[in-house]
């Protein structure tokens, strides 16, 4: 079975599906240049919960689960950053700086 690393770039459009951009280093056969070529990939994500925009997945090839479907997610290597976590990181923030101001004495 084929494994390949990508980047989640399209997630939340269609149902238990989302895609996987993934990143190659390739030679050229004559003029031995090395360059970037990317494939998306449409990958099935049943089983796998909360999954966004700039997930590092690692995805594994299975039986065709339609047309253009042949990937399942084997394993999440890293999360982005979600607006609801940095919302609560800033608020928790603002907490501790007022409560350095309220226990700071006056001068």
């Amino acid at each position: 079975m084929t494994t390949k690393t990508g980047t989640i770039t399209s997630a939340g459009k269609m149902q238990d599906t989302v895609t996987v951009t993934v990143h190659m280093q390739v030679r050229h056969p004559l003029y031995k240049k090395s360059f970037r070529q990317s494939k998306k990939f449409l990958v099935d994500t049943k089983g796998v919960t909360d999954l966004g925009v700039g997930d590092e997945v690692i995805i594994v090839e299975c039986r065709p689960l339609s047309k253009t479907k042949h990937f399942k997610i084997k394993e999440v290597l890293k999360r982005a950053a979600r607006v609801s976590e940095m919302a609560e990181i800033a608020d928790t923030k603002k907490a501790k700086e007022a409560a350095e101001k309220v226990s700071a004495p006056a001068q």
